[in-house]
């Protein structure tokens, strides 16, 4: 879901959010980085446009708004933002070189269908994580 800018101020003023300068900023690196980033790798990208503690608030009403999501991605204990995806794309992440894929496919849905049919647990999100060796890294 990649939303321009002026589809998140107007998302944010809907959700009775100001669409500050940045918000504005911070979701533009996020949408850039075209990746999995870092507050850190993403307070790089904004040098001395925003501060951290920016970062960090900006990040969190995305992802209570369901515009980005946070994982765990790999050993790194930090965590990792993106614009929000539907559940069906999980992360391939390889073990060797670092490198995030997401993978589509119909696994997660039947995971969820399967939760909700014979064990009655309503799915509210699915996070899949696959550790392992990319193709280069095979190759």
């Amino acid at each position: 879901m990649d939303l321009t800018t002026v589809e998140l101020d107007r998302t944010l003023r809907e959700r009775g959010y100001r669409a500050t300068v940045p918000r504005r900023a911070v979701w533009q690196a996020l949408v850039e980085a075209q990746g999995h980033v870092t507050v850190e790798e993403l307070a790089e990208l904004l040098v001395d446009d925003v501060d951290q503690a920016s970062i960090y608030r900006a990040l969190a009403l995305f992802e209570e708004l369901g515009l980005a999501r946070m994982s765990r991605l790999g050993d790194s204990d930090a965590s990792r933002w993106e614009p929000a995806h539907p559940d069906e794309h999980f992360h391939l992440v390889c073990t060797d070189c670092g490198r995030i894929d997401h993978h589509v496919g119909s696994l997660v849905a039947d995971i969820s269908q399967h939760l909700d049919r014979d064990h009655g647990f309503e799915v509210q999100r699915v996070e899949l994580v696959v550790d392992g060796r990319c193709q280069r890294c095979r190759g």
